[in-house]
């Protein structure tokens, strides 16, 4: 329930095969579709060094 409390809800829209490719990834590897964006924009902001690697929460 913590975990809950540090969540923003939003909504957004994007590229149909990118949704469908996320929605299989998820339920192939048993992982929240949310729990892989939040890997997903991670990355992006590592990326565009908004972040840094090392303080990265998801793998």
């Amino acid at each position: 329930m913590e975990d809950r409390k540090k969540r923003k809800q939003w909504t957004t829209s994007t590229d149909h095969d990118l949704y469908d490719g996320l929605k299989n990834l998820s339920s192939t590897t048993r992982i929240a579709a949310s729990k892989l964006l939040d890997e997903a924009i991670e990355d992006l902001l590592v990326k565009y060094n908004i972040i840094q690697k090392e303080d990265k929460k998801n793998p």
